[in-house]
């Protein structure tokens, strides 16, 4: 398979299943970090759980009330903040490499469609 990277106004993500130790990469205009397959899996796991819980929580929030909602596991740290329509993803990798990243609102939802398409890749 072809690498493959996905990138529109303040993300980007690609897969290259060729690649030796990192197949992923997430990153936004100005920051980027490769994956490992495992590490990627459970991105994409959390995110997608993350973007449910908080849709979930839609009909207990009041219109002006905000929400964090976290998950993580050994390999990684995520977090969505914000409201129902308009959240930002952060996420922190706690293998041995450490890094870090987030998106805008803006590019967190294009993230996170992305996320959802992951199976093409």
């Amino acid at each position: 398979m072809a690498r493959q990277l996905r990138s529109g106004v303040g993300w980007r993500v690609g897969w290259d299943a060729e690649a030796l130790s990192f197949q992923a990469l997430v990153g936004a205009d100005d920051w980027a970090v490769e994956l490992t397959q495992a590490e990627f899996d459970e991105f994409c796991r959390f995110a997608l759980q993350l973007s449910e819980t908080i849709e979930q929580m839609r009909s207990e929030l009041m219109e002006e009330e905000a929400i964090a909602c976290e998950a993580s596991s050994d390999m990684l740290w995520m977090e969505v903040r914000g409201y129902p329509d308009a959240y930002r993803l952060s996420f922190i990798v706690l293998t041995g490499r450490r890094a870090e990243g987030c998106w805008s609102i803006e590019a967190t939802k294009e993230v996170l469609r992305v996320v959802q398409m992951v199976q093409v890749f």
